[in-house]
């Protein structure tokens, strides 16, 4: 069974009849960890009351970010996820994440 890609561009129509989705995987290059605008931030909304810790911002493919999110779950001993361009990392772990993301070459912008 082959899997459905679902359209993530946010196009729905063209009446262009020669107009075709690009969409290329390869081309989506990772940047250095060093130009990363990463922010981290903590969230509670919609979660029962729990704090999660979100790691937002980075730029580059969807196999490098799964790749940093599992590196962070690790690092913090706990579980997460990876969705939406962001990770979520379960309780509060800002600084942990913040000193391990530094130690790793990664510039962060000022913590919320």
């Amino acid at each position: 069974m082959s899997k459905n890609k679902l359209n993530t561009t946010g196009i729905v129509f063209s009446t262009n009849p020669d107009f075709k989705i690009e969409e290329d995987a390869a081309s989506i290059i990772t940047l250095p960890n060093k130009e990363q605008p990463l922010k981290i931030i903590l969230d509670k909304k919609h979660r029962a009351g729990k704090i999660v810790t979100i790691v937002y911002g980075f730029v580059g493919s969807e196999e490098d970010l799964q790749t940093l999110g599992k590196q962070l779950k690790t690092s913090c001993g706990t579980g997460g996820s990876v969705k939406d361009a962001e990770i979520i990392i379960q309780g509060d772990h800002k600084i942990k994440i913040h000193q391990w993301l530094l130690k790793k070459g990664y510039s962060l912008s000022k913590m919320c």
